[in-house]
């Protein structure tokens, strides 16, 4: 019998774990899919920041030959 209500407590335990499991995986699914259109949006941002860095490389090489080209 008391072999009984421990196995009893223990189905009711992991009932009440996976009622909040439940309640969390809804609660978070939204966020996760607004995570997700923030992380396409970030995909395109090391190709920006290359193309800055080209530009400064470009400005830097323009400016360097203009210095050095004056006596």
């Amino acid at each position: 019998m008391r072999a009984a209500l421990s196995i009893l407590g223990l189905v009711i335990v992991f009932a009440i774990v996976m009622f909040n499991v439940k309640h969390q995986v809804q609660t978070l699914a939204p966020r996760a899919a607004a995570s997700a259109g923030a992380a396409s949006a970030s995909r395109n941002l090391p190709e920006s920041v290359k193309d800055q860095v080209q530009s400064s490389m470009d400005q830097a090489a323009s400016a360097a030959a203009s210095a050095a080209a004056q006596p």
